[in-house]
């Protein structure tokens, strides 16, 4: 067999859609992303949601929405992806990491706690493998910390949103988490702002792209935080070309020297079909995290808490960690789990590894970040290895990857 790690799954009805927006003579960003945001905003359950190019462009605008920049600090979590961080630094804001847990990928929330500062203006928590953060804990130390947090002077929409907020806003980096729930309550609705990312290899998927959600803030109109992000994402221009190209309807005016990075009608028109399946996506996925937990579980294999009383998970990642012999002694469980990935792609299937923690990556080494100083997320990477698990797989291929992984993994386990 030949298993590849996280395919699209692209359905007759995904190509019909993107057929008809091609026939329909406007492909750029037009009513089809209009549609597709006010899909999204229904699913998620919130007034508003945008659509952009990518899940990083969502952050970035929601940081910039909220005039975080030079001179402010801003906080993740060290074992997550480059794109929490990244953004940080595109506005000019510091940077600032944590450690995971001991016993958990989330941050170390008592970390987080003591790393909150008078320059912190916003905390960056992820919900790795589709898995809510504790977002109750979250939200009480920025309520706790209060004190600390002064807003912005500015008079404009960034001003009001900080002087609305209050306290230290969360900006929670969803990319994994469409259709998670925490507590009853959607992901996309608990964070002030959520950022999902639409890439190739996500549940949900319009090839590249993204959708930014907000709760509502009050004294703040919906409508005024989506009009800004418009303005952000299409060169600050007051009209889309879509209202532009309406009879008599040219003139426009720029005003503010912004970005490019709205989302086109090709995309959305894949993501409208897409969303049309996701229900039954987000089952399949489910049955297949409950088969692998039932094969690995009884073995030693640790994996993660998908689906609890507390929490229901989008089932993106499926992480398993490698109980090694004397691991933290001999920091040598990298080398071992690679030799795991490379006998699975010999067996036909693609695994992969998530995450590199940042400090390890030489762009964050340059600003001063060392490994040393996170030393819980290294020991989760160090043995740490991700199977397939997309809607693709057959029975089958999933028979077939608990059967290799378990004949493999035998060998290396204490």
């Amino acid at each position: 067999m030949k298993i590849p790690f996280s395919p699209p799954d692209i359905s007759e009805k995904e190509i019909e859609y993107v057929s008809e927006a091609l026939h329909s003579g406007w492909i750029t960003t037009g009513p089809r992303v209009k549609q597709l945001e006010e899909n999204l905003a229904a699913f998620i359950g919130t007034k508003r949601a945008v659509c952009l190019n990518s899940q990083t462009a969502c952050a970035e605008m929601a940081l910039r929405l909220l005039g975080i920049g030079p001179g402010d600090e801003v906080i993740t979590c060290a074992y997550t992806y480059t794109a929490s961080a990244s953004v940080i630094d595109h506005v000019g804001a510091t940077i600032k990491l944590v450690d995971c847990q001991k016993d958990s990928l989330e941050m170390d929330y008592d970390a987080l706690k003591n790393a909150i500062t008078e320059k912190t203006k916003a905390i960056i928590p992820v919900d790795l493998a589709g898995i809510p953060c504790n977002y109750d804990r979250i939200l009480q130390i920025v309520n706790d910390k209060k004190d600390l947090f002064t807003p912005c002077k500015e008079e404009g929409l960034a001003g009001r949103l900080q002087k609305s907020l209050g306290r230290v806003a969360v900006l929670a980096d969803g990319a994994h988490a469409l259709g998670a729930s925490y507590k009853g309550k959607n992901v996309g609705t608990i964070a002030d702002f959520t950022a999902f990312s639409f890439h190739a290899v996500k549940n949900l998927t319009t090839g590249e792209g993204g959708c930014l959600s907000w709760k509502s803030f009050e004294d703040v109109d919906d409508e005024e935080i989506y009009h800004q992000i418009q303005l952000y994402s299409l060169h600050g221009q007051s009209k889309d070309a879509f209202t532009k190209n309406k009879p008599g309807a040219w003139e426009y005016d720029v005003e503010g020297l912004w970005y490019k990075c709205n989302m086109t009608d090709i995309m959305a028109a894949i993501g409208l079909a897409q969303l049309e399946r996701y229900p039954q996506l987000l089952e399949k996925r489910k049955a297949m995290i409950q088969k692998y937990d039932a094969a690995f579980k009884p073995l030693g294999i640790e994996v993660l808490p998908h689906y609890t009383e507390e929490h229901i998970s989008s089932g993106h990642l499926y992480l398993t960690r490698i109980p090694f012999e004397h691991l933290q002694k001999e920091r040598s469980g990298d080398a071992r789990r690679n030799e795991i990935i490379t006998k699975m792609a010999e067996a036909g299937i693609a695994c992969n590894v998530h995450y590199k923690p940042l400090p390890l990556l030489s762009a964050y080494q340059k600003l001063g970040f060392d490994i040393k100083d996170y030393p819980n997320a290294y020991e989760h990477y160090a043995n740490e290895i991700t199977l397939p698990l997309h809607t693709r797989l057959t029975e089958e291929e999933t028979d077939y990857i608990i059967e290799q992984f378990i004949k493999i993994t035998r060998d290396y386990i204490s």
